[in-house]
């Protein structure tokens, strides 16, 4: 597993490609610039605002917020009432906001766009995490992200408490029914990724029964993925792998199902709907009187 991400959201080339995707956003937003807040609202004021919840949820991306008012104007005066990875609740205070109105109004959609899915992901994370919480199992995200937008969403995940697999195609091997179909097996398929990858590179192999996974694990796989595979057939595995490597388990796992499955003994469970079948929590940008 690789953590693409530690405590914050910024540092060096993170921070380079925060930049641009804020800066896609904005150019998405205003191409022309702001038409509405530019006609009616004088270019001196200046305001106060809250950044606002209306409902629970696990806070992801108040940073990403800021740096777009920081990009729209750095005039924009920014501070955070709570911290990435807190609860919190309807009518709490996530940030209070001071500068030139129009630089506010710029940036609001932009900023409330970012947050509100980015928590919307650390929210459902945290759903599972607590699910199987007292056992060994972590919760993984996939690469099932918003075209883009990987970065935050696996930042998300993270904040939520759940652990980043495989952030890109080039961090680990990774061999599934179609790769396989290749070459004819499990064998020569390990076999291939070995030789041709640099030593020590980590190889996962997608399994669907027991034979597979018996096959992957002699073959020497770093680990294998029990991909929709029946409950009493991961339960098998799980008692023959005996700890040999480590296991996931992938495919259509609701927060119904995530608890029974980590019962089982197993390490990972990964689960795409965290970054695709996610629910925005709703935030408000309110200007003070």
């Amino acid at each position: 597993m690789i953590e693409i991400l530690e405590n914050t959201i910024i540092y060096p080339m993170i921070d380079q490609e925060l930049d641009a995707i804020i800066a896609l956003a904005l150019r998405e937003d205003m191409p022309d610039g702001d038409i509405t807040s530019e006609a009616v609202v004088p270019s001196n004021a200046v305001s106060k605002a809250v950044i606002l919840a209306k409902e629970t949820g696990i806070l992801a991306g108040l940073d990403v917020a800021r740096r777009v008012f920081e990009k729209v104007d750095p005039r924009v005066v920014f501070h955070k009432a709570m911290e990435d990875g807190h609860e919190f609740r309807k009518r709490d205070v996530l940030a209070r906001l001071e500068g030139p109105s129009t630089a506010l109004l710029k940036g609001e959609r932009t900023a409330l766009n970012f947050l509100q899915r980015m928590s919307g992901i650390a929210t459902l994370t945290r759903k599972y995490v607590r699910a199987v919480k007292g056992g060994k199992t972590r919760i993984l995200d996939t690469r099932k992200t918003t075209p883009g937008l990987r970065l935050l969403e696996k930042y998300a995940v993270k904040t939520g408490g759940g652990e980043n697999h495989r952030f890109s195609l080039s961090d680990m091997v990774l061999l599934k029914d179609n790769h396989l179909a290749f070459v004819g097996g499990i064998r020569e398929a390990v076999r291939r990724a070995r030789v041709n990858n640099k030593p020590g590179t980590k190889i996962e192999v997608e399994v669907k029964n027991f034979k597979e996974a018996r096959e992957a694990v002699d073959s020497g796989a770093s680990m294998i993925m029990l991909d929709n595979m029946p409950f009493p057939a991961m339960r098998g595995v799980v008692r023959w792998v005996a700890g040999r490597v480590p296991i996931e388990v992938s495919g259509k796992v609701t927060l119904r199902r995530v608890a029974e499955i980590s019962k089982l003994g197993v390490d990972y469970i990964s689960v795409g709907r965290l970054t695709h079948s996610f629910k925005s929590v709703d935030i408000s940008l309110e200007f003070q009187s």
